[in-house]
């Protein structure tokens, strides 16, 4: 029997996704993760623990444990994971990405030189050290710009400045972020604004060709002065022709990051000079969307990127041909998680399969920018993109989510 190895993290929303696609396909599973107490653990599969911040000695510890238990693939199941599964799969001499691509999907500065580089539309940037007087930066910044941490990712810390006094503001609150997450980053990435509507391509690399697995629109504007995704729906209702310009630029990013092998995943805005590149991910979707995908007889993505990993033949299935949509619900204000109701409600709207609220009662909740979860999801499915988009608008004004001042 095949045996893969998923690392995660212990917050990851991914693990059951990718531990019932292993079981579905037939192959035995490891979990590394950061501690005993991970996704699996409450599960027969084997956990590996292991300490993230010190890669050299998670790699010694997987090539150990593979001694006895020989390893098949390596996937790294969210951001926190790709450049530690990039290193083991090296390691042990499986496909993969090389550690220099994967580090520049995690470092924006880097991946925007070398998309510039590449010839590929950019907005103007420059990175700035958190040691800078903001106020002097701002008076010769462009206007509007955005700032964004270069290493974190999920839309947190990107913050939309209009003038000096906004960009004074919005750099001191990146800089308080890094220094409450204790990363030790010390720059921060600033960029001109580009308007316009954006899309997400999800997509497969193999031999560093793309297969284009499903393109996103994102009907709500995403114009700041935060960049909080709320919806995501597909097929595409863009023209033909923008659907390919989107899958040509993807491919010549991967290309110019270096990126040859498994999932990936892109966020590209439309502006007047084309598609442009704003993030690319050498992962899968992140929180819960990826369980609107269904390719030909019920697959899930799961099953196609680790039945990819294994190095089996790749499955060339289309998606299903009902659109389908996910809604994640925003945190509006910080404070304590008290209730929701209206989930009853929610689900008898045409089109909806299930309301999941992800967030226990009582936690304390923090809306972007310096938050990174979500409150829950909407999923649905209908004959058309906008029948979707209608049914998760229509769920949404349902709920009702009651969050209280933490004091």
């Amino acid at each position: 029997m095949a045996r893969v190895l998923l690392l995660m993290t212990t917050r990851t929303y991914r693990a059951w996704a990718f531990l019932e696609a292993a079981r579905r396909l037939g192959v035995d599973v490891v979990v590394g993760s950061e501690q005993h107490r991970s996704p699996a653990s409450r599960s027969r599969h084997t956990t590996l623990t292991l300490d993230f911040g010190r890669p050299t000695q998670v790699v010694r510890r997987i090539l150990a444990f593979a001694e006895d238990h020989p390893l098949d693939a390596v996937v790294g199941v969210d951001d926190d994971t790709t450049i530690l599964a990039a290193l083991a799969a090296a390691a042990l001499g499986l496909p993969h990405n090389s550690v220099e691509s994967v580090l520049a999907t995690r470092d924006k500065y880097r991946m925007r030189r070398l998309l510039a580089s590449a010839g590929l539309p950019s907005p103007r940037f420059k990175r700035l050290s958190t040691a800078v007087d903001p106020a002097v930066v701002a008076r010769r910044a462009p206007y509007p710009c955005v700032l964004k941490p270069v290493a974190l990712s999920g839309s947190r810390g990107v913050i939309r400045a209009n003038a000096p006094d906004e960009f004074v503001d919005a750099f001191r609150r990146i800089v308080a972020m890094l220094e409450a997450d204790g990363t030790g980053h010390r720059h921060l990435l600033l960029e001109t604004f580009l308007p316009g509507p954006e899309v997400a391509l999800e997509g497969l690399l193999t031999g560093g060709k793309l297969r284009v697995l499903a393109l996103f629109d994102k009907p709500d504007p995403l114009d700041g002065p935060y960049f909080e995704e709320t919806l995501y729906v597909t097929p595409s209702r863009l023209p033909t022709t923008v659907q390919e310009a989107v899958a040509a630029a993807t491919s010549r990013a991967a290309e110019a990051l270096g990126l040859r092998e498994g999932p990936l995943h892109a966020e590209l805005r439309l502006g007047e000079g084309g598609p442009y590149i704003i993030e690319v991910a050498a992962r899968s979707i992140g929180g819960l969307c990826s369980s609107i995908l269904r390719f030909g007889t019920n697959v899930t993505l799961e099953e196609l990127i680790v039945h990819h990993a294994l190095g089996a033949e790749d499955r060339t299935l289309e998606r299903e041909w009902r659109a389908a949509g996910v809604m994640m619900l925003p945190i509006p204000h910080a404070g304590i998680f008290r209730a929701f109701c209206g989930r009853e409600e929610a689900l008898c709207v045409p089109g909806i399969e299930e309301v999941a609220i992800t967030m226990p009662l009582g936690q304390c909740v923090v809306p972007l920018p310096e938050g990174d979860r979500y409150l829950g999801f909407i999923f649905a499915r209908g004959e058309t993109s906008a029948d979707v988009e209608t049914a998760l608008r229509e769920a949404h004004r349902h709920l009702e989510l009651v969050i209280m001042p933490a004091n």
